[in-house]
């Protein structure tokens, strides 16, 4: 990658403060999610405008995939048409609003707020800003409540859908794709991409050889090739939040230690305890 190779000369502190830059990594669940994205940007105006899950394990980049695309309409519109919601812990239609206002940056009175004049103002906002696909982070937030709060969202979904023509955009951990498959008249609105772990497969090499290429490392590693990629995969356990962890630590090791190029025993020296067993890890232990 051209870009790296003035750093190679640069001093370990810059070296390292790129390698714990965050980086985009282009794949192809990424590339399907941006690209169902951009339809429903472009699509004509709709009585009932479709809207989009993107549904997966915790850490495995559904935020960024998000986050990205609405970066990236960002810069190329005249007018802002996606907005990033991050949806707030709570159950109700109260939470939901804070949300949307705080997304929308809105300002909010203190104190309490009837649920009314808290919807009128969302529906204020949205008249005038125009949104065409809202994007809810963290959805899953959303739906750990009562059934009639959760009714309570979805029916307001729909209502935005229809009164506003806005393809709502529901990303977070596979609970979302349940509740919204719950009915078949609210599943028939949605279209989903799944963020799923990632295989040890082809794809995987090529996740590697993106990330190794963006490292400011002058010697070749190989990690898309054995043993570094199964052991990568392994401590990963194919999440690309955790590949990325990985990846990272293991530069930034290779580099403060006067190498070049990541090899198994920096690997093994990390000690990197895979997500699913730290809750039964040595130093859980420790704290007892």
């Amino acid at each position: 990658m051209p870009a790296i190779v003035p750093l190679l000369q640069a001093d370990d502190a810059v070296r390292i403060a790129h390698v714990r830059a965050p980086r985009w990594i282009s794949h192809p669940a990424a590339g399907a999610a941006h690209n169902a994205m951009r339809l429903l940007l472009e699509r004509p105006p709709s009585l009932r405008p479709r809207g989009l899950l993107l549904a997966g394990p915790y850490h495995n980049g559904k935020t960024m995939i998000a986050e990205r695309f609405a970066v990236e309409h960002l810069r190329a519109a005249d007018q802002q048409k996606v907005w990033v919601i991050q949806t707030r812990e709570g159950a109700g239609l109260s939470h939901f609003y804070a949300s949307i206002l705080s997304g929308l940056r809105a300002p909010q009175a203190a104190g309490w707020r009837s649920l009314s004049r808290a919807g009128d103002q969302v529906d204020h906002l949205l008249e005038r800003l125009k949104p065409r696909l809202l994007i809810f982070d963290e959805f899953h937030s959303a739906l750990r409540g009562r059934r009639q709060d959760v009714k309570a969202i979805f029916s307001f979904l729909r209502r935005i859908a229809r009164v506003h023509d806005i393809s709502p955009v529901l990303v977070g951990e596979i609970a979302i794709y349940d509740a919204v498959h719950d009915t078949d008249e609210m599943g028939s609105r949605f279209d989903t991409i799944p963020i799923p772990r990632w295989a040890y497969d082809e794809e995987f090499a090529t996740l590697l050889d993106s990330l190794e290429a963006s490292l400011p490392l002058a010697d070749t590693s190989d990690l898309s090739r054995e043993p570094l990629a199964k052991i990568i995969h392994d401590l990963s356990e194919g999440l690309i939040g955790e590949v990325v962890e990985i990846v990272t630590r293991a530069a930034v090791a290779a580099i403060s230690r006067g190498e070049d190029r990541i090899t198994d025993a920096t690997l093994s020296d990390l000690g990197y305890v895979p997500l699913s067993r730290r809750r039964n890890s040595a130093l859980r232990h420790e704290m007892t």
